[in-house]
């Protein structure tokens, strides 16, 4: 009875290793055609002058999409039946995206981000108490550069959700300073001598 049991076994085995064997050079190949396709299309997105901010979202979201067929591709191969691994993975989806609702916000406050452009990679802009130029605008986050040079990652979902300051879409930016000088000094002289400081650091 063993016997027959191991018999089975590896009987099944050897009929199901082609197929695993076969979904494995799928993935495999899959995606590294998947990578191809996503840098042949940055390269031509970069030819045709597409938005910085719009382009690297694009990418990450058809890689995605194009690795997420080459596993159904997978699947069939090995005899899953699509239809019930849809489904099953409708459920988990629905599963994680209650668990993770905060970063499906953060997912579409990117897309709004992009589409509506309340910045753009290098301004700078104050956004839910932190200042900085933006370095990049990812599918989730914000990358802030600040002037010391710090870097900020900052959700998308929380700078969506509060007033955006945005200092170089207006081009111009007017800047106060004070100056103290003593009641015996020559105020000419010394508005002369910050003009050229001025003039000399435009």
């Amino acid at each position: 009875m063993e016997n027959f049991d191991l018999n089975v076994l590896y009987n099944a085995l050897l009929g199901y290793a082609p197929k695993v064997l076969g979904a494995i050079l799928v993935i495999i190949i899959g995606f590294w055609v998947a990578n191809r396709i996503a840098k042949m299309l940055d390269k031509n997105f970069r030819k045709a002058n597409l938005d910085e901010d719009l382009r690297p979202f694009l990418i990450t979201l058809i890689t995605v999409l194009l690795k997420v067929l080459v596993f159904f591709s997978a699947a069939g191969i090995v005899g899953i039946e699509t239809a019930s691994f849809v489904a099953l993975l409708a459920a988990a989806g629905f599963a994680i995206g209650m668990a993770l609702q905060g970063t499906l916000g953060h997912f579409a406050a990117g897309v709004l981000i992009l589409f509506f452009k309340p910045y753009r990679t290098g301004d700078f802009i104050v956004a839910q108490g932190y200042a900085g130029s933006v370095k990049e605008i990812q599918i989730f986050n914000t990358i802030l550069t600040t002037l010391d040079n710090r870097i900020i990652i900052v959700p998308n979902g929380a700078i969506m959700s509060g007033p955006i300051e945005n200092l170089t879409s207006p081009g111009q930016r007017k800047v106060d300073l004070t100056f103290g000088i003593s009641y015996g000094d020559d105020i000419d002289k010394a508005r002369s001598v910050i003009d050229s400081v001025i003039q000399a650091n435009d």
